[in-house]
């Protein structure tokens, strides 16, 4: 008689919709290495559209350019770029950009897999305008995860918001009189927003350049190395 063959049982394909423990999720990701990103919110699955140069692309690397001069400046702080972030076991998410203190202090880890463990301090998303899910079910996710600050780029409306975290509720931060948005977990970290809408690097960094070379940031990379949370 000749046996039975047996084969290993096909994974399934992941689906926007799919409704899913983060295990499965995960299982069913990685054996679509030809997919770009999908997220896990709330226990479904998100898969956005393809994204514009100009309305994503290009701010995305702008965003990158400016978190990449600051965290170069504050040693005990380090940016990440679509970097998997384990949130719970309901939420899974690939934030286009994140800013996390590093080491003890931290409020995020690296864990085994190489993933990015608990809500670092700053997450960034670039959403196309204010109906976008960045600013409805990732907001609440973050915000229940302790996320520190959380900004969005709404392309579409050409704005910037920028949120603490306060007593469990998300406040937008008011800009300066010369239009400069402050962070206040990152000492130093300003976004000057019109030029970031208007793509111009030069003051974007220019501002930031000068921040960082301000007291208060200096003050913060003492505590750093002390092992103070700042």
């Amino acid at each position: 008689m000749t046996p039975l063959m047996t084969t290993s049982p096909r994974i399934p394909v992941l689906r926007a919709g799919d409704r899913l423990t983060r295990d499965e999720f995960e299982r069913r990701y990685e054996a679509m290495p030809d997919l770009k990103k999908a997220e896990l919110l709330e226990g479904v699955v998100c898969m956005p559209s393809p994204v514009r140069y100009t309305q994503h692309g290009h701010p995305h690397a702008l965003l990158s350019g400016w978190l990449a001069v600051y965290a170069a400046a504050t040693r005990g702080v380090a940016h990440g770029i679509d970097a998997t972030l384990r949130l719970d076991f309901d939420n899974e998410v690939q934030p286009d950009l994140m800013l996390r203190v590093v080491g003890p202090t931290g409020r995020s880890r690296i864990d085994h897999h190489h993933y990015v463990d608990g809500a670092p301090e700053l997450v960034v998303e670039i959403a196309a305008s204010s109906v976008s899910y960045d600013l409805h079910q990732k907001w609440n996710v973050y915000r229940r995860a302790g996320v520190q600050e959380y900004l969005v780029l709404r392309a579409e409306d050409a704005a910037v918001d920028w949120f603490r975290l306060q007593g469990g509720a998300y406040e937008r931060l008011v800009a300066d009189a010369s239009g400069v948005l402050r962070s206040h977990v990152f000492p130093g970290l300003w976004l000057d927003a019109t030029a970031l809408l208007s793509a111009d690097d030069t003051a974007l960094h220019a501002t930031l350049r000068a921040a960082i070379a301000m007291p208060e940031h200096a003050l913060f990379l003492a505590r750093l190395r002390g092992g103070v949370n700042g």
